[in-house]
């Protein structure tokens, strides 16, 4: 009995590689809008800037702790403190939300509850969030910058150009620390 020989593999075309490529690694292009919803910031750059957000480009496959080093810098802040990202609630510390930050605060700081997962092992992707939602996100438990954060947008396939990218700013940054002195 002779043996067929085998069958030559199929050749696949750049692009059809170029596009598998991107399939397995699974990056999406999220579109978000952060919003300051709330923070120390004085009465006077209040009137100045009514609505402070950016708008930012990131993949899928990002964490949520690359998230928030993103916000961190898109609105220009210089000291890290403790955050926590909040999906499902329906407002600010609502304790029907799940809770994510960074592994030394998987405690949750309140002894409430079971504290926040972890936000350095959690994708965008693995969320699932869809066009539409919103989550929170708290920065500095003292100072308390509360943000709303909305997806505008989700692009399916490769990323084009750099990301992360903040595409669009709305309002001036506050100072991470007010100076209250300048409202006397």
């Amino acid at each position: 009995m002779t043996k067929r020989p085998a069958k030559p593999a199929k050749r696949r075309t750049k692009a059809q590689r170029t596009t598998e490529k991107a399939r397995q690694r699974g990056k999406r292009v999220f579109t978000l809008q952060v919003t300051i919803l709330g923070g120390p910031m004085t009465e006077s750059f209040s009137r100045k800037n009514p609505v402070i957000s950016r708008t930012i480009e990131l993949r899928g496959d990002y964490t949520l702790a690359d998230l928030h080093h993103v916000i961190f810098h898109a609105f220009d802040r210089e000291d890290e403190h403790l955050y926590e990202f909040q999906f499902g609630g329906k407002r600010p510390m609502d304790p029907k939300a799940r809770r994510y930050g960074p592994p030394m605060a998987m405690v949750d700081p309140f002894g409430e509850e079971e504290g926040s997962l972890d936000a350095e092992r959690t994708t965008l992707d693995s969320l699932g969030p869809k066009v539409g939602d919103v989550f929170g996100y708290w920065f500095d438990f003292g100072d308390d910058w509360w943000h709303k954060i909305e997806v505008l947008a989700i692009a399916e396939g490769p990323p084009r150009g750099r990301l992360p990218e903040v595409t669009r700013r709305v309002g001036e940054s506050p100072p991470q620390y007010a100076n209250w002195d300048e409202e006397a």
